[in-house]
């Protein structure tokens, strides 16, 4: 070992890997066994130099990367390759290949290999359809499940009855009520039970009732019709009775069921009227009244402090 040397006569000795070298190779290094490839060739061999840095600085231009071995040049007449990669020189490593996209006119080809990344276009076209079958599906169910479900509930029933969870379809028709009322009672007064100096008469035009009948006689104390009226359900209620007057108010005394008003029935000349003609003055009066179910009797009488001047035509019963 010499102090220029430092204990190696050949520079691809002292370099373990110097058979990596293509001027390691030509020094005659010796690879590992299984060994594969070379690196790019050092600077040349100087014998007695010791060799200390694989890593020479060249000249701009000196070293040219890409080339090819003569022996790799092609032959006459065909293009000559620029760059090789790696994996393409003997025992390179191994690449995955993919299948090449093929494009015409927008559409991509239909081969059975890989392209590079992941089909999104197709997963994304793929959910847009589940997601169309799956609300068209539901708009299906509700477009007919409503039917169904009708035929199913008449056929479970068997009665021909609405189900449960099925409507009822309501009717046009309003229905009677369980127990209808009876028409409230009406009647002329010449046909009710007269108490004397009341009579019948038919001389005055106007009068509403039957042939022109009327309960005249009525301005004498104990003159009276008694009516006996018939309702469904007991109640408040208006006595209404037409009558005329000689344009002069009148009143008399109003007894149901054996009890007389506090208040009399009043006979007044609402419309106002200035002309004693008992056929100018027909008009119609009220007073209200508490019955019973069933039957009841009105009596209108002319008492003692009463002014009766009036002639009578009918008598009715309205709701209060």
């Amino acid at each position: 070992m010499t102090a220029g040397n430092n204990g190696a006569s050949k520079p691809e000795d002292d370099d373990p890997f110097g058979y990596l070298y293509e001027d390691g190779r030509a020094a005659g290094a010796t690879p590992p066994s299984q060994g594969r490839g070379y690196g790019y060739p050092g600077p040349a061999a100087q014998p007695g130099v010791p060799r200390t840095s694989y890593n020479q600085v060249r000249t701009v231009g000196e070293r040219q990367y890409g080339q090819v071995p003569q022996q790799a040049q092609a032959p006459q007449g065909q293009p000559t390759a620029q760059y090789a990669a790696p994996e393409t020189y003997p025992g390179g490593a191994p690449t995955r290949q993919s299948a090449p996209q093929q494009h015409s006119n927008g559409h991509g080809g239909h081969g059975g290999g890989r392209s590079g990344g992941p089909n999104t276009k197709g997963l994304l076209i793929g959910a847009i359809a589940v997601v169309a079958v799956v609300v068209i599906g539901i708009g299906a169910a509700l477009m007919t499940g409503g039917g169904e479900d009708g035929k199913a509930g008449n056929r479970s029933g068997g009665n021909g009855g609405a189900t449960a969870g099925e409507s009822v379809k309501p009717s046009g028709e309003p229905s009677a009520p369980e127990n209808p009322q009876e028409p409230l009672p009406k009647q002329d007064a010449a046909t009710l039970q007269l108490g004397a100096p009341a009579a019948l008469g038919k001389d005055i035009q106007g009068a509403e009732g039957s042939g022109g009948a009327f309960v005249t006689g009525f301005n004498a104390v104990g003159a009276s019709v008694t009516w006996k009226a018939k309702v469904t359900e007991p109640g408040a209620y208006k006595l209404y009775v037409r009558y005329a007057i000689p344009a002069q108010d009148a009143n008399a005394t109003l007894t149901v069921n054996g009890k007389a008003n506090s208040n009399p029935l009043g006979l007044k000349n609402f419309i106002k009227s200035t002309d004693p003609a008992w056929d100018k003055n027909w008009q119609t009066t009220w007073a209200p009244v508490t019955l019973k179910k069933g039957e009841n009797e009105l009596k209108i009488s002319c008492e003692q402090g009463n002014q009766c001047n009036a002639i009578l035509d009918w008598l009715e019963v309205r709701n209060g």
